[in-house]
């Protein structure tokens, strides 16, 4: 089967979702769409799974810059982790930030970031490390692609001063 996909791109319109955030002003659980952020910045951080070093380095990185991006923009981490898996993370590393928990990979998808990975010659599906950064007119303002754990804060705030 093949598909036919389109990357998205700066200023294109961001694409809808709906899914249930956890953590931060959420709690055990709310659900949240595209459009309940309309006229504030928001920035969905995407990334491969709750607890491994890599995503817990980068949650940190973002959890210990949280009182300068919260001033600048809403914020969700974003994985196909479940909401209890989510809730144990933010437990485990004090996240003040809200999850967005896509089990059937929904936003991973319209947000072309479900790619085909690569570890040791075995090949496999999973989440590309990717950072949308949405203008209150819910256009796409900036897209930062694999990102790397140490600079990631500085380059959304680059992003967001831009």
């Amino acid at each position: 089967m093949s598909t036919i996909t389109t990357e998205l791109k700066i200023g294109d319109p961001a694409p809808d979702f709906k899914a249930t955030a956890v953590g931060g002003i959420y709690g055990g659980g709310q659900p949240v769409k595209l459009a309940d952020f309309a006229g504030s910045p928001l920035i969905l951080y995407f990334y491969p799974k709750d607890g491994t070093p890599g995503c817990t380095a980068q949650a940190c990185e973002l959890r210990d810059s949280w009182r300068e991006l919260q001033s600048k923009a809403e914020l969700f981490g974003v994985s196909v982790d479940s909401t209890e898996r989510h809730q144990k993370f933010i437990k485990e590393h004090g996240l003040p930030f809200p999850l967005l928990s896509d089990p059937n990979r929904e936003i991973v998808e319209a947000y072309h970031v479900w790619v085909e990975k690569s570890i040791y010659g075995k090949k496999y599906m999973g989440t590309e490390r990717t950072t949308y950064l949405i203008g209150p007119d819910q256009k796409i303002k900036a897209i930062l692609k694999k990102v790397k754990t140490p600079g990631h804060v500085a380059r959304l705030l680059q992003a967001l001063a831009s």
